[in-house]
């Protein structure tokens, strides 16, 4: 598997852009990072790096990673778009506390199985899905 870095080189290669400092900045500062990201978030990480960066410039490389397939857009129904690394890893869904939204991500192999005889069973062949379960966490219900 090429790293993460190597991919986004070869895509930006493909779109006729460039790898330059900020977008590689940009990039390692996303990889860095736990958890499920908004651009402001990320915007916050990598000023912390190199002040010179602006917000547009984080807001134009996020979606560039996506487009690359390394990162993930994510929408948790709460008006802001986050996103994670999605390159090299293992699928999963999330549930989402409506109240806190605390966000635990999910692996279940009888879910992806289901998913998968689900979209055969009505002729699709499937690509790629996205699950976000929504409830109340055992926090909140306390």
């Amino acid at each position: 598997m090429k790293a993460p870095q190597d991919v986004f080189t070869e895509y930006l290669a493909n779109e006729n852009l460039k790898m330059t400092p900020q977008r590689r900045l940009i990039l390692d500062t996303m990889l860095k990072q736990e958890g499920h990201l908004s651009s402001e978030e990320l915007y916050v990480y990598v000023k912390k790096r190199d002040s010179s960066i602006g917000q547009a410039t984080v807001y134009r490389t996020l979606k560039l990673l996506s487009d690359s397939g390394l990162v993930e857009p994510l929408d948790f129904a709460d008006g802001v778009t986050r996103y994670e690394p999605s390159y090299g890893k293992d699928h999963h869904d999330h549930l989402i506390c409506e109240r806190c939204g605390k966000n635990i991500e999910i692996l279940d192999d009888t879910i992806e199985r289901r998913q998968e005889e689900l979209a055969a069973e009505h002729g699709f062949t499937l690509l790629k899905h996205k699950m976000y379960l929504y409830g109340i966490c055992a926090d909140c219900r306390k």
